[in-house]
């Protein structure tokens, strides 16, 4: 008799380290796994790490998945031989941009670089207007002519982008059409399938990069969807979105910018949900591993979403026209190399050694000194209990990496040279938290608490909030799993955009009620064809809504009680608010319009249960107690530190610092001052001893 596959697995591809975790339904637990991720084949990393946890995909109804893979092929300009086929005279929209420039006094300031080349950009004869009419019908003979010089390039993949596509598709999708015909071979994206949004530069900026991405995004999701064919998988394969929602793997292997943060979103999820269950409304979810550091905000119990983002930063960034959760990232990680200047000022990342060679210390090749390697030195690492052991580190190789490239150019001990590069890379990691918060408009001080995760977060957590000024650090179980964990609590997501130009003047409520059922019904079709047996279906619904005369809107959530009440000047009540907090000022005499709706479709999915520890007393039972080494705090030098292993720690334990908490993939650290608590789930409490900054 064939048995009921009993677990729901998740893996998250990072790009140092891949993640596995593993929830089995029977027994009420979780199984984890940690492995060097394997750039030459991904799937391989997978599969080994579910060796660590000792699972196998024939033993899963579930297997949900998210990586890197997409945002590093985009930074790293590593894709497709790309092209876009574009609307006759818009040739140069990708390249011109919103001709602003975020940096006024730069003299030396250089815009974004389009993915795509001006060679590269062809224009067609078609057009349609804004109100989805034809204006100049598609000329058939010109594409098939681009298709040719296409050919002739060869072009591995094909954006296209007419304009107001997002109103009618039609053109869009008969280039489609012809690019299958002839050209077969090369992965071809529409803006229309994409977003149904206007901002013509946006949408191309979006359907280049799904384009430049797509072909290698799709090879490797074609890559698991082969071995889990090979091994028998009976469930279902899902893929984590960068809201933090899940979509199906075709879906996934079409719309690839729709997964851009997969990774990141799954731990701010993580988050939410624990802050759900901790009762905490507002916190910071920080998220450190061994290539970058990662801040998302969690408000009001919710994960903040942004619907428009810049990868690869303000300055020079290219515009996503897609729903991803809001997060900020700086390139400091454990693998982060540290160098100096032409100047000979002290450098942290944002280059990273990656899992190959790494840093100094893993006897990989690496001679160049990481924040790993910083870390080791202060023995706030063992060298010989990484990885629970598995993987042994080499101090010797790590002083002499310090020394050589920092210390001696210097003139300080590799000890001080290690030290000053935990306080940049703090320094450095309080930015992303900021990216979040202050630079959305919003207070640092009304967030009291920072959950810390990934491999490195509970390293660094502590000095992180000290240079925010934040209370409390929560330190979630298993953190160097957290957003493999965090997926197994994701929920199947659409999030759908349909731009409307209308006065709140002009609306009224019956009929917006009307447009936002017709763009319901596109996410409940994709529900049910995904056939992932939801145990509810929720429905948010937003409007993006501006003053007349601005060009910018504001998404605002639509009360429930606007609609039941038939109340127009609630909904203006609520956009006021929102503009005053974002902006600093509302004009509530000032009439506003809507320029697009945005409605969630939410599949619930049943989640696994949060497990709870045995209790203990205040003092940790005495085989909790490692041993002790010493440990390098600033500034008060080399301590005596007592070291616990947190697998031994019982609810209601407390701890004053100095002190280590060591785990399978990753270390807390306690400084001087810090207090912890361990609570019913087995998350580690630290209230921040808030000391003086040092210069």
């Amino acid at each position: 008799m064939k048995t009921t596959p009993r677990l729901r697995v998740a893996a998250d591809i990072g790009g140092t380290f891949t993640d596995v975790a593993a929830f089995d339904e029977r027994q009420g637990r979780l199984l984890l796994g940690k492995t060097l991720t394997t750039p030459d084949k991904l799937v391989q990393g997978i599969l080994q790490g579910m060796d660590k946890a000792g699972v196998a995909l024939p033993e899963a109804h579930l297997f949900l998945h998210g990586s890197t893979v997409a945002i590093n092929t985009m930074l790293e300009r590593s894709g497709a031989h790309t092209a876009l086929i574009t609307t006759r005279g818009f040739r140069d929209i990708y390249e011109i941009g919103r001709i602003n420039r975020p940096d006024s006094f730069n003299l030396r300031h250089r815009k974004h670089t389009p993915l795509v080349e001006r060679d590269l950009r062809f224009e067609v004869t078609e057009r349609m207007l804004a109100s989805g009419e034809v204006y100049a019908d598609l000329n058939e003979g010109e594409v098939l002519s681009v298709i040719e010089r296409l050919k002739q390039k060869q072009i591995q993949s094909v954006a296209v982008l007419f304009l107001h596509a997002y109103r009618n598709p039609l053109h869009e999708q008969r280039v489609r059409e012809l690019l299958r015909q002839h050209l077969p071979q090369a992965f071809v994206s529409i803006s229309s399938d994409l977003s149904q949004e206007y901002r013509e530069y946006e949408r191309t900026s979006t359907v280049v990069a799904n384009a430049y991405i797509g072909p290698r995004v799709d090879r490797y999701l074609g890559e698991i969807e082969h071995t889990l064919k090979e091994v028998d998988f009976p469930g279902q394969f899902l893929v984590v979105q960068s809201t933090g929602g899940l979509y199906a793997l075709s879906e996934a292997r079409q719309d690839c910018v729709r997964m851009m943060e997969s990774g990141p979103a799954a731990g701010v999820i993580g988050t939410q949900a624990l802050c759900q269950a901790l009762g905490i409304e507002n916190a910071i979810a920080f998220d450190m591993g061994g290539t970058t550091a990662k801040a998302g905000v969690v408000r009001n119990h919710q994960a903040l979403v942004a619907n428009s983002v810049m990868i690869g930063g303000y300055m020079t960034g290219l515009p996503l026209l897609t729903p991803m959760i809001d997060i900020h990232e700086v390139g400091t990680g454990g693998g982060s190399l540290a160098s100096l200047s032409s100047t000979g000022a002290l450098r942290v990342g944002p280059q990273s050694a990656g899992a190959f060679p790494g840093p100094a210390c893993y006897g990989l090749g690496g001679t160049a000194p990481t924040v790993t390697d910083a870390n080791v030195l202060l023995g706030r690492i063992d060298p010989a209990h990484f990885l629970g052991g598995e993987m042994q580190l080499d101090l010797t190789a790590a002083e002499r990496a310090m020394q050589a490239h920092i210390g001696k150019p210097l003139g300080m001990s590799a000890t001080q040279a290690a030290s000053g590069i935990l306080r940049i890379a703090a320094a450095a990691m309080s930015h992303a938290v900021k990216g979040v918060t202050t630079d959305r408009g919003l207070d640092t001080g009304a967030f009291p608490y920072l959950f810390a995760y990934g491999g490195a977060g509970p390293l660094h957590a502590s000095m992180v909030a000290r240079e925010l000024r934040i209370p409390h650090v929560v330190i979630p179980r298993a953190p160097g799993h957290f957003s493999a964990f965090g997926m197994l609590l994701a929920d199947f997501r659409r999030d759908l955009v349909r731009s409307h130009f209308i006065t709140l003047a002009e609306l009224s409520l019956p009929q917006l009620d009307a447009w936002f059922v017709e763009l319901e019904a596109e996410g409940l079709r994709t529900l049910d064809a995904a056939e992932v047996g939801t145990r509810k279906i929720m429905v948010q619904r937003h409007l993006d809504m501006r003053y007349i005369g601005q060009e910018h809107a504001v998404t605002v959530e639509i009360p429930s009680a606007a609609f039941k009440r038939k109340n127009l000047d609630a909904l203006k009540a609520v956009f006021d608010e929102a503009h005053r907090e974002r902006y600093g000022r509302g004009s509530p005499n000032e009439p506003a319009e809507i320029v697009s709706l945005r409605s969630t479709v939410i599949g619930v999915l049943k989640k696994p249960v949060l497990e709870t520890i045995a209790s203990g007393t205040r003092k940790p039972l005495a085989s909790a107690l490692r041993g002790q080494r010493k440990v390098y705090f600033e500034p008060q030098g080399w301590l005596t530190t007592q070291v616990y292993a947190r697998e031994q720690l019982r609810a209601n334990n407390r701890l004053e610092g100095p002190a280590l908490i060591e785990e399978h993939a990753t270390t807390t650290v306690l400084q001087p001052g810090d207090r912890l608590h361990v609570d019913a789930h087995g998350n580690l409490h630290i209230d921040v001893a808030q000391t003086e900054r040092q210069p």
